[in-house]
């Protein structure tokens, strides 16, 4: 069976970005669909069952995140946000709605191609966590269903906080998660306001993970947003 094109959506109320985008896009072997509303967006995503999507969180009909919550509603594929609004608040919120990653206009056409390649192998490598429960990135292993964590192939004692915050950034690897949905995911949703057990125990994790956890390679900060763990 011929390898198709993946499909990227790309939700933009800007003829002029919609065409630079398609433009590019298709330089790099992508199937591009536009959409220059929000409700027109969303059908799109229904539609074309695209491998992701490209969403401005400005457009005329609705605003951006109402139109992550509504593909979040009946899909997992990423989504990566492009906007002018570069506030860490609007960045919280459209990552809190459901968006994988946030790109700030103006932008550079390589740095989203960047993107674009974390966003579909994390979504590649749910699909493969899915059926054996193994993350692997260099020499870090995670195996979700035996509990078990390693580096350079020698098994790493985790407390059980440290393994339940690690199995989180495992499950959404390649992903910015918030502080809020990390805590309420670890802690529950009445800790959503205790950044500093956050910081705690990520200091911990990159102590026994990280080869240098003052330039760690794998458990990234997102400043003012949260954290990411790199694939």
């Amino acid at each position: 069976m011929a390898k198709t094109d993946p499909v990227i959506i790309v939700i933009e109320d800007d003829p002029s970005i919609r065409r630079f985008l398609r433009t590019g896009l298709n330089t790099q072997s992508f199937s591009v669909f536009e959409a220059d509303t929000g409700k027109q967006g969303i059908v799109e995503a229904g539609i074309r069952k695209p491998d992701l999507v490209i969403l401005d969180l400005g457009l005329p009909d609705m605003d951006g995140v109402e139109v992550i919550k509504a593909i979040r509603a009946w899909s997992t594929l990423p989504i990566i946000i492009l906007s002018a609004r570069s506030n860490e608040q609007h960045k919280i919120d459209a990552l809190d709605a459901g968006a994988d990653d946030y790109l700030t206009k103006p932008f550079g056409f390589g740095e989203l191609l960047a993107r674009i390649r974390v966003a579909l192998r994390h979504a590649f490598r749910s699909q493969e966590q899915s059926q054996d429960g193994v993350f692997a990135s260099a020499n870090l292993k995670v195996d979700l269903n035996n509990r078990v964590v390693s580096v350079d192939g020698r098994e790493i004692h985790l407390t059980p906080i440290q393994y339940r915050l690690l199995a989180v950034l495992v499950k959404h690897a390649g992903m910015v998660l918030t502080h809020q949905q990390i805590l309420k995911e670890v802690w529950g949703p009445s800790y959503q306001e205790n950044a500093h057990y956050l910081r705690i125990y990520m200091s911990q994790l990159r102590q026994k993970l990280e080869a240098d956890p003052t330039q760690p390679k794998f458990l990234l900060t997102e400043s003012g947003v949260g954290y990411r763990l790199k694939v």
